[in-house]
């Protein structure tokens, strides 16, 4: 049997990273950056206030108290967005707004709650310091400075970043478009009445919302029966909106793996088993004019979830132009002992919790009851895999092991 880094190597090599575009910025959330980003303005543009308040020559103010207030006049309104040139002389000062152009002469703003808040004479009850509650012009960041690098994914903040330095587009890396299908006779669309040896379809939903998490574009196809000239058939019509195929289902030794004997007559999908539990028969491969990458996942729900954590989950990080890194794991003790099968890996879905104070561990992990690849419950309430390796058939409760964290918990 194949090793599970083996068949990662595999997999990753089927794929290399796509030429950037150009993208809108709304598009390029979620996406990586493929140059960096340089401002070609200053933020703040202008020095600016950072308070609703008066701006004032902060030495008329040195002796300012509440027993002994300084009275100003109130030469000026200056509300934010203000076009028109202004200027302050000593002794004067102008009603500010938040994020107003400070206007000449003035060195800082007095927030009106040190004020009786007046609009043709202010009395103000404290002293100002120079340069207080003034945003100074690229005191955040200065034209010509590079604000983002290649390589970055862009989130929330790098996209309020990119909007106020005036960008529209950006050079990205875009979504890898993933397309999801599922195979089997039995299958029912959920909400439809069952029949007889029947059982509701969840892979397609399980994976495709699974490379959603990864950042891919997603198209569940749904499913197909186990006839061969329909999986053909439906493999053909999805190349056109896929960079990426994921099956599951039809890869096993069985009688009816119609995914394994449609792909095997191609020549360039292999087969193969990896020395893990679940998830043993997997395969990959290219299909099409084009050689569209396939990963075929086996038809056990669970054996599907851990194979995509696996194998497929960084294939999409690499075609997204990231580090196609493995799951983040972490060290933690076991509460019950666990037992795997010699020879191969086996991938335990699991409960982290924090260690008691003091503890050796930095967690404790709980394994799930039910451990069966058919068995999908605990996997609603699983935030880990616990990691048994290939020479190991017996942890023993207390022992320290690892444990790879799932995405989104």
């Amino acid at each position: 049997m194949k090793s599970v880094e083996q068949h990662v190597s595999d997999l990753l090599a089927l794929v290399a990273v796509p030429e950037a575009t150009e993208l809108d910025l709304l598009r390029a959330h979620g996406t990586v950056l493929a140059e960096p980003v340089v401002s070609e303005v200053s933020l703040p543009g202008f020095d600016n206030s950072s308070m609703d308040g008066y701006a004032v020559h902060s030495a008329d103010l040195e002796h300012a108290s509440p027993t002994s207030p300084v009275r100003l006049s109130v030469v000026a309104d200056i509300p934010a967005g203000d076009p028109s040139p202004s200027a302050i002389r000593p002794g004067l000062c102008a009603r500010i707004m938040t994020g107003a152009p400070m206007p000449t002469g003035a060195d800082a703003v007095v927030p009106v709650e040190w004020t009786d808040g007046g609009s043709v004479e202010v009395l103000v009850e404290r002293p100002a310091t120079p340069g207080g509650f003034v945003r100074r012009s690229g005191e955040d960041v200065e034209a010509g400075a590079r604000v983002l690098s290649a390589g970055t994914l862009i989130g929330a903040g790098e996209m309020g970043v990119l909007a106020a330095v005036g960008r529209r587009t950006v050079p990205a890396v875009p979504r890898p478009r993933v397309v999801v299908l599922s195979t089997g006779e039995e299958l029912v669309e959920p909400g439809r009445p069952l029949g007889p040896g029947q059982i509701y379809e969840s892979n397609s939903y399980m994976i495709a919302a699974a490379a959603k998490e990864a950042g891919a574009e997603v198209h569940r196809h749904g499913f197909v029966g186990d006839d061969p000239v329909s999986v053909r058939d439906a493999l053909e019509g999805l190349l056109l909106r896929a960079d990426i195929v994921v099956t599951t289902g039809g890869v096993s030794m069985g009688a009816y793996d119609v995914v394994k004997e449609v792909l095997s007559r191609q020549g360039t999908v292999e087969f193969t088993s990896v020395a893990m539990q679940p998830g043993k028969p997997q395969g990959h491969g290219t299909i099409g004019p084009d050689g569209t990458p396939i990963i075929t996942l086996p038809g056990n729900p669970v054996s599907a979830f851990v194979s995509f954590q696996m194998f497929v989950r960084p294939v999409l990080r690499k075609l997204r132009g990231l580090d196609p890194a493995p799951l983040p794991a972490v060290r933690a003790r076991l509460s019950t002992a666990v037992t795997s099968p010699k020879g191969r890996r086996s991938y335990l879905r699991a409960v982290l919790a924090p260690a008691a104070p003091g503890a050796e561990a930095a967690h404790t992990v709980a394994p799930a009851v039910r451990q069966g690849s058919h068995q999908l419950s605990a996997l609603a309430d699983a935030n880990g895999l616990l990691v048994v390796p290939e020479e190991v058939t017996e942890l023993p409760a207390g022992a320290i092991a690892e444990v790879l964290t799932l995405p989104g918990h």
